[in-house]
Order: structure tokens, then sequence, then C-alpha cells
């Protein structure tokens, strides 16, 4: 059952009051100090729901945008740096040399 917050109209204190969803708003509630019925209005409060990450927006889902072009442009540089370690790799002396030598052929 959720949990609504009314404001009491004449002092302002605010209450919390667990109701069913096919319940009608209170418009009196009864004072939780003296127990005498006062006017109430019901307070809205921010959803406490936040969406991170993609595909929560409606520009998500269209192909084109802005956004999915330097994600993409991204996605090539990464592809084109990753090939050229891993031919620079075998092309380093073997494994068995010393890491002293390794410096040397290079210069």
């Amino acid at each position: 059952m959720p949990i609504y917050v009314y404001k009491f109209t004449d002092t302002g204190e605010t209450i919390e009051v667990h109701q069913a969803f096919t319940d009608d708003a209170l418009t009196e509630y009864p004072h939780p100090s003296d127990g005498a019925v006062r006017a109430v209005k019901k307070v809205f409060q921010p959803v406490g729901v936040t969406f991170k990450g993609g595909g929560f927006y409606k520009t998500d889902s269209r192909g084109g945008s802005s956004s999915t072009t330097p994600s993409t442009t991204a996605a090539t540089t990464s592809d084109t740096a990753s090939p050229a370690a891993p031919t620079a790799t075998p092309s380093t002396p073997a494994p068995t040399s010393t890491p002293s030598s390794t410096p040397s052929t290079p210069a």
C-alpha cells in the first residue's frame, strides 16, 4: 500500500498516511497531538525513480542521431588501435630474451 503525504492547512504540519490506490484523497484527518479533526491537503512530491543509461528517452531509439555518431567513431578508433597493438607485440624479440635487450632493439 502506498504512503501519501498530507499537510494540515491550519498548522502546516505534514503527516504520512497509508492508502490504497483506489481510495479517495483525504480532506480531513485527526491531528496526532490532540485528536481534533482538521482540514488536510495532499502534498505532491517528485517521483523517487531515476533512469540512468541509454534507452529511456524517445530520442535514443532513433537511428542516425548525433549521440550515435560519436560512439560509432570511438568504436572505429578503438578497433583501429586494437589490431595495431597485437601487430606490434609479435614483432618484438622472442619472450625468452631479457628485458634489458628489448629496449636496445628499437634504438
